[in-house]
């Protein structure tokens, strides 16, 4: 049975997960959008809304032209 939470939610959950628990290191880069997209089975812009969630919430910085990086929050 497919999960009633929804899919921006669930990698919003995920990825922060992985940050929390230091998989994904400070300054690591984030797979790309389109990548995201393939990995989770979704469309881009449900990976854009929820890289969106996660910049809001400082866990990741986007650098244009370069890609999404992990947030370094040691002074947080």
């Amino acid at each position: 049975m497919p999960s009633a939470e929804p899919s921006f939610k669930r990698i919003v959950n995920e990825i922060s997960a992985r940050i929390k628990s230091g998989e994904l290191a400070p300054g690591e880069k984030l797979p790309s959008t389109s990548q995201l997209a393939t990995q989770y089975n979704v469309s881009t812009g449900t990976v854009y809304r929820a890289l969106s969630l996660l910049h809001d919430r400082d866990l990741i910085l986007g650098q244009p032209g370069r890609g999404t990086y992990v947030a370094d929050r040691s002074d947080k």
